[in-house]
C-alpha cells in the first residue's frame, strides 16, 4: 500500500472512469458536489494505520503500524495499548499491523500483521475489560508472503457474520507469479471465513463460498483478480462491499460489489490495471469493470478506500462513497447515480492518508500515517 517516501501534490484532476452499475437501493437526490466538509482532530498517534468501533463500546481502537492497538476514550487517548505486538511484528514499508476488526458481539479482537519473517499471520484474541488478554491468542490464518509488499491487511465483518481478508498478490512488479488469476492460491484474493475453531480447523468455511466445490480452487476465496486491496468496506445501509484496490504504475480502482452477489467476481488483474490492459492476454471473460478508476498522470499513486456516509453529521453526504489518494491527500466522493459513478472533490486534504473508520453511529474519520486521527464534520 504505502510507497516510503512520496510527498502531498497539488490537488488531483481525476479522470472518471464510468461503467454500469447496481447498488442495492437508490442514493439520495442532492449531488456529492454540493457537501463540504471539514476535518477535526481529535488525537494525534504514532503511525496509525486503521480504526474500528466494538459493539457497545464507545471507545474507538486504532491500530499503529508498530504493532500496537490503542483505544481512544471519552475524547483522550488512553495510556495503556489495548495490544502490544512491537516484538512480533516486520516493519518494512508495506509491513506492520495492519488491520484489525472485532467480532460482531465485541467478544473477540482480530487483528492482521506481518510476522518478523514478513508472513500474513491473522490472529484472535478474548477482549476482558476493554483490552486484549494475550493468554488467550489464538492463530486464525497464516499465508507466506513470497515478497515484502502488496500484503492486503485489512479485516472487515460482513453483514453476514463472516470475517472478509485482503490480500495482495504477494509483491514484486507485475505479479510475476500470476496469483491475482490463480484459485489455488489466497494472494490476489478476497477472502471470506467464519474465524471460529471448525473441528481441529482454525478456522470455517461458509459452505456457499463460491468455490467450495470448485476442484483446485481453495475454498476461503470469496472474490480475485486482485492486486492489492488496501482497504474495504460494507455500505451499512445497503450491504454493498466498497473495495480501493492499489494500481502498479498507472490506474487506481474502486470496485463495488452489490449485496446481492453470490461471490466469485474476477476484477481482472493482472491482465488489466482498472479498466486497462496491462499484461499479455485475453481479457478474461468474467471481469467485473471497476466503478471508478483514475491515472498517476494527475498524481496519484495509492488508492485509500473508505466508507459509504451514514451518519448523521454531514446529510449532503448520506448515500456517498468517500475515499482518497495517499499522495494526494484530498477527500473524495462518489456517488452512483443511474448506473454511472458521479464524482467531487471535497477540498480537505489529509496528508499520507493510510484509512477511513466509522463509528457506531456512521460517522466517519480518516487516519494519517503522518500520526493525526481527524473526524469529519459538515462546514
Amino acid at each position: 500500500m504505502i510507497r516510503a517516501g512520496v510527498a502531498v501534490l497539488a490537488c488531483l484532476g481525476l479522470a472518471t472512469s464510468c461503467s454500469a452499475v447496481t447498488t442495492s437501493s437508490p442514493s439520495p437526490a442532492v449531488s456529492v458536489t454540493a457537501a463540504r466538509v471539514r476535518l477535526v482532530p481529535i488525537a494525534t498517534l504514532a503511525e496509525p494505520l486503521a480504526l474500528t468501533v466494538r459493539s457497545g463500546d464507545p471507545a474507538l481502537y486504532v491500530a499503529e503500524k508498530s504493532g500496537r492497538v490503542i483505544a481512544i476514550r471519552d475524547g483522550e487517548v488512553d495510556a495503556t495499548p489495548v495490544l502490544d505486538l512491537s516484538n512480533d511484528v516486520s516493519l518494512g514499508g508495506e509491513q506492520g499491523l495492519l488491520g484489525i476488526a472485532f467480532s460482531p458481539d465485541g467478544a473477540f479482537l482480530y487483528v492482521n500483521y506481518t510476522d518478523v519473517a514478513g508472513d500474513t499471520r491473522v490472529e484472535e484474541f478474548v477482549m476482558r475489560a476493554g483490552r486484549a488478554d494475550v493468554p488467550s491468542r489464538r492463530e486464525v490464518l497464516t499465508v507466506h508472503q513470497p515478497y515484502s509488499n502488496h500484503n492486503g491487511g485489512n479485516l472487515v465483518f460482513g453483514p453476514d457474520g463472516y470475517l472478509y481478508i485482503g490480500l495482495g498478490d504477494g509483491g514484486n512488479g507485475g505479479d510475476p507469479h500470476g496469483n491475482g488469476q490463480s484459485l489455488s492460491t489466497l494472494l490476489g484474493k478476497m477472502l471470506r471465513i467464519d474465524p471460529r475453531p471448525s473441528g481441529e480447523d482454525p478456522y470455517g468455511i461458509p459452505p456457499d463460498n463460491p468455490f467450495v466445490d470448485t476442484p483446485g480452487a481453495r475454498p476461503e476465496i470469496w472474490a480475485y483478480g486482485l492486486r492489492n486491496p488496501w482497504r474495504y468496506s460494507f455500505d451499512r445501509a445497503t450491504g454493498d462491499l466498497w473495495i480501493g484496490d492499489v494500481g502498479q504504475f498507472e490506474w487506481e480502482e474502486v470496485d463495488m460489489q452489490p449485496a446481492s452477489s453470490t461471490g466469485g467476481e474476477n476484477y481482472g488483474w493482472n491482465v488489466r490495471e482498472g479498466a486497462h490492459p496491462f499484461a499479455e492476454g485475453d481479457l478474461p471473460p468474467d471481469a467485473v469493470d471497476p466503478v471508478y478508476d483514475y491515472s498517476h498522470r494527475d498524481g496519484g499513486c495509492v488508492v485509500t478506500g473508505g466508507y459509504v456516509y451514514r451518519g448523521e453529521a454531514i446529510p449532503s453526504l448520506v448515500g456517498a462513497y468517500l475515499f482518497a489518494d495517499f499522495c494526494v491527500g484530498a477527500l473524495e466522493t462518489l456517488r452512483i447515480r443511474d448506473g454511472v459513478a458521479e464524482h467531487a472533490a471535497l477540498g480537505p486534504r489529509v496528508q499520507a492518508i493510510g484509512a477511513f473508520g466509522q463509528d457506531g453511529r456512521g460517522e466517519l474519520y480518516a487516519v494519517s500515517l503522518n500520526g493525526e486521527v481527524y473526524r469529519l464534520e459538515a462546514r
